[in-house]
């Protein structure tokens, strides 16, 4: 019997969408969206966390003052409620996803051992 390995991905791409973290994300994400000024703080966040991931993977050294910079945003934004919660969904969502990463990659693992 064979398997259609992407109908597959389409099949857990749906779970993803339908399951109760993604729906509590979705409407935290929206929660957000819909408030001006944590739109506004959240969206700021988001560009200095692209900044920095974008210039980890241009092999670019991040300097102190970055880092600083983010870590006061970080607290700032994590004191409005909204985008604390949307924060804590993320983490969930992120969480899951890298479980059915493990998962995904199992069959990979055991053909090769665990130099993957």
């Amino acid at each position: 019997m064979s398997v259609n390995l992407y109908d597959a991905a389409y099949a857990l791409e749906k779970a993803i969408r339908q399951s109760d973290e993604y729906k509590q994300l979705q409407q935290m994400y929206h929660e957000v969206n819909a408030d001006p000024t944590a739109k506004r703080m959240f969206d700021q966040f988001r560009q200095i966390q692209m900044n920095l991931q974008q210039k980890q993977m241009m092999g670019q050294e991040i300097s102190e003052q970055e880092v600083q910079q983010a870590q006061s945003t970080v607290a700032v934004v994590q004191q409005n409620e909204k985008i604390a919660r949307l924060m804590q969904a993320e983490q969930r969502m992120s969480m899951i996803i890298g479980e059915l990463n493990q998962l995904i990659m199992k069959p990979l693992e055991e053909l090769y051992g665990n130099n993957i």
